[in-house]
């Protein structure tokens, strides 16, 4: 067996339908388009949500609403940072780790609420000023990332 000799099995090539072409051919005068009309002319296309020129239903209906644009960061309170131990430094995949936060959030930001226990160094994207305060109390630092 050459190269050459290679042909596709029987049916798995299939001639492409060769409209108006004349009578014989069964697909002759109007070549499948039906009689007249926009659609069986050439180039003739309808636009996306047209309705013959009847007010469209996205015109007719009323809009409402909006889609906030605003990212949602995760919240945790004071009081979840004490179950990490002395002197750990708290970031994102620390609390991934921990469980404490779900799926990789856009941003963390620690509240106020509770006490802390340990001294920690908190990496994170945001703190209430009473948080942070209280990091800084127990002699630990808050950095904003």
């Amino acid at each position: 067996m050459e190269l050459f000799e290679l042909t596709p099995p029987e049916g798995a090539k299939k001639s492409r339908k060769r409209i108006g072409r004349g009578p014989g051919s069964g697909w002759g005068k109007t070549a499948g388009k039906g009689h007249k009309g926009q659609k069986s002319r050439a180039g003739g296309k309808v636009a996306v949500g047209f309705e013959g020129g009847q007010m469209p239903i996205y015109r007719r209906l009323p809009k409402r609403g909006f889609t906030s644009m605003q990212t949602k960061c995760a919240i945790i309170k004071l009081y979840d940072l004490n179950i990490f131990e002395d002197g750990t430094v708290v970031d994102i995949d620390a609390l991934l780790k921990m469980g404490l936060v779900k799926n990789s959030p856009v941003g963390v930001k620690v509240l106020a609420e509770g006490d802390l226990d340990r001294k920690l160094t908190v990496k994170l994207q945001g703190f209430s000023k009473a948080a942070k305060d209280a990091i800084e109390a127990k002699g630990g630092t808050a950095e904003v990332v």
